[in-house]
């Protein structure tokens, strides 16, 4: 995302910033920037009415500049677009004060976010959206007789480019004519899937994972195999790494990317960086419990003693529309970082952050066992009941 200017008073915390968004995880990063009661400025089409002096009515679409006080975010990942419903709260030619309007923000369509608090959660974001080095160029295949996924696994977000499914025979005694004819066609799908939707101008590094040899009899299909659309895997080959997962389901993406052999590989990779802190978490709370805590209230009392080494939490906390709850969150991230803590903010749109998300969202590894926040977990069920 390109920043155009910045004009923020850091006494304050008040002030705006103008973006261009670049490309579809731009507007990923947009959507975690703007909250409820924000104002954005954008270009927009706006359909006007005029009624001519005999009366007769003529309805236009006209092309204006509209600021808006945003009420209500809505974001597709599929289409990559960014929705903001609001009330316009500027004069306009074509749109009375306080008249509802909703923005689109697409890509290379110039806006102006104004914040009333750019807390170190917002700026850390912008930052983050702008430095193009942080994207992982990474695509993940896992694949299981019959199911494949094509996957992008992005700085914010794993993305389904594909998912193919076709019925296998069974191999029967004596023949395996139609199993193999169906896992042809299966590889033929696959590969196309491949060249469709990995750019290998950007991408540099395919992971191709599957329980058994599926993944290598699809290698050796595709880089075999003398068609014009395959060229662009032959000619990449050496981009690739076969690896073993479970199943063909996209959340085989997170399991290859917790191995450490692929690790150490994609070390560089904020993905790879955040399933290792997840594993981590889930070792430490299998093997030492009083010092892998998750929850809120767990979470909030260790930062008290200064206690969290790591701390795990998801992007939607941040998007709260409660602003007290946001800055509950914004605080805890500024504290830990504070005492020489570590903390990794998971996108709620990675595999990794879905699996956060199960556990609320906030997980911390301490620096020492704590095996009294045990007892608030057994308080708040007990408060509930």
């Amino acid at each position: 995302m390109k920043l155009l200017s910045r004009h923020i008073d850091f006494k304050h915390g008040n002030g705006r910033m103008t973006f261009i968004p670049e490309e579809g995880e731009d507007l990923w990063h947009v959507y975690n920037l703007i909250t409820a009661g924000d104002v954005v400025r954008c270009t927009t089409l706006r359909k006007v009415v005029t009624e001519s002096s005999t009366g007769s009515t003529n309805a236009q679409r006209v092309k204006t500049n509209l600021t808006i006080e945003v009420e209500n975010i809505s974001y597709d990942v599929e289409a990559m677009s960014l929705a903001l419903k609001g009330r316009n709260v500027e004069e306009n030619q074509f749109v009375k004060m306080g008249a509802y309007h909703t923005l689109s923000l697409e890509l290379q369509r110039k806006f102006t976010l104004t914040k009333e608090n750019w807390d170190a959660i917002a700026l850390e974001r912008v930052e983050e959206a702008c430095d193009s080095g942080k994207t992982a160029d990474l695509a993940a295949v896992v694949l299981q007789e019959g199911l494949a996924h094509v996957c992008l696994v992005r700085q914010s977000m794993t993305i389904t480019r594909a998912k193919i499914e076709l019925p296998i025979p069974r191999k029967r005694k004596g023949s395996c004519t139609n199993h193999d004819k169906a896992m042809l066609r299966f590889f033929d799908t696959v590969g196309a899937a491949m060249v469709r939707h990995i750019d290998f101008s950007i991408v540099k590094c395919v992971l191709v994972a599957s329980p058994g040899f599926v993944k290598d009899k699809l290698m050796e299909y595709v880089l075999s195999t003398e068609r014009p659309e395959f060229k662009a895997l032959q000619e990449n080959k050496s981009i690739f790494i076969l690896c073993h997962s479970s199943s063909g389901h996209k959340h085989a993406v997170s399991e290859i990317l917790s191995d450490s052999n692929i690790t150490s590989r994609l070390a560089d990779t904020k993905a790879a960086g955040e399933v290792k802190a997840l594993s981590d978490f889930y070792a430490m709370l299998k093997d030492e419990p009083a010092r892998a805590f998750y929850g809120p209230q767990q979470c909030l009392a260790a930062n008290e003693q200064e206690a969290i080494d790591t701390l795990l939490v998801t992007d939607t906390l941040f998007r709260s529309a409660n602003l007290a709850e946001r800055k509950k969150y914004v605080q805890l991230v500024e504290d830990v970082k504070g005492y020489g803590g570590t903390v990794h903010i998971f996108s709620s749109l990675h595999v990794s952050g879905e699996k956060l998300g199960l556990l609320t969202g906030v997980a911390a590894l301490l620096r020492f066992p704590m095996p009294e926040l045990e007892d608030l977990v057994v308080d708040s069920d007990s408060d509930s009941d």
